[in-house]
């Protein structure tokens, strides 16, 4: 099984909502979001998995974005009932918990337990773990690859780990080009896990805010002859200044489109690419963030389907 975690951005939930209702998304995949807004995007994502029965796991203790706040904000009431409704609605929901140092998560538990989780990625919050869950039936305990937690959650273990190398501006992928992304699919089984995590092709790392970038850069997984995952980074050349977002797009896409006459790459989101080059049309870099995550994921299913 296979658990990508998203933060609840706009066309992060796009992605996952496109790949359901185009019936792109494996049923060996369950996505993870960490919701950082409560959103209409937010309700319409949770109300897709509902109606089509598929299952998703929700962080009930968000650490990055706003949805605390805005979930306690008494001008969200419409959007605050639509959520716990469609939460109380769907029994195929999977409540995380992000375990912390000193935690009381008898509520919690008490509240979901038939449909519980847990990510625990401080040591310090193992005894949490040890205390409250270790007895429960937990379906999934999300840990690093590392002997400490592997010692002491044995049950129900997926491996958590950030594989996308973020660097600190696109411009800067014009050197690193081409670079390993994971393994964990080929190992997890026999390393012990249930199921493997990552953070997509987002990486772990949270910002609030965007920017204007002076690269515009696309970011696409493939499958290496060893069935390694590897990454493609496509950046643009103009990028001197932040003007022309769009010819940047151009820039780059027309590299990524020129690559794939060789790899052949058919994913519903490669086909989209491949289309905006055609048309000329620049869809925006929520778009193309949207694309490259529902990319990745079709991938992995379509290879997980096979086994």
């Amino acid at each position: 099984m296979y658990f990508p975690y998203l933060r609840g951005r706009q066309f992060e939930l796009i992605a996952l909502r496109e790949l359901l209702e185009k019936n792109f998304l494996s049923e060996k995949i369950i996505p993870i979001i960490e919701p950082v807004k409560l959103s209409s995007t937010l309700i319409k994502t949770l109300r897709t998995y509902r109606e089509n029965n598929r299952p998703l796991a929700i962080i009930h203790n968000p650490q990055v974005g706003n949805f605390n706040n805005d979930i306690n904000n008494d001008n969200n009431l419409k959007l605050r009932d639509d959520y716990f409704d469609i939460l109380k609605e769907n029994d195929h929901i999977i409540f995380m918990k992000i375990l912390k140092k000193n935690m009381n998560p008898e509520d919690f538990i008490k509240n979901y337990e038939c449909n519980i989780g847990t990510i625990c990625y401080n040591k310090d919050a193992i005894p949490v773990y040890e205390s409250y869950f270790a007895d429960k039936n937990v379906k999934y305990n999300l840990i690093p690859d590392e002997s400490g937690f592997r010692r002491k959650i044995r049950k129900n273990r997926v491996l958590l780990d950030d594989k996308f190398n973020k660097l600190d501006r696109n411009n800067d992928y014009i050197e690193v080009d081409d670079e390993p992304f994971s393994e964990d699919h080929l190992y997890y089984l026999d390393d012990g896990y249930v199921g493997f995590a990552d953070y997509s092709v987002v990486g772990e790392e949270y910002n609030e805010t965007g920017f204007a970038p002076y690269a515009v850069a696309i970011h696409i997984v493939y499958f290496d002859i060893d069935n390694s995952l590897r990454i493609k980074h496509f950046v643009s050349d103009s990028n001197d200044d932040i003007s022309d977002t769009a010819g940047k797009f151009k820039e780059a896409v027309s590299k990524l489109v020129k690559w794939n006459k060789e790899r052949d790459l058919d994913t519903f989101a490669m086909k989209e690419f491949e289309n905006l080059y055609h048309k000329g049309v620049y869809p925006g870099l929520g778009t193309v963030k949207k694309l490259s995550i529902m990319h990745h994921l079709e991938l992995i299913g379509i290879f997980l389907d096979k086994e």
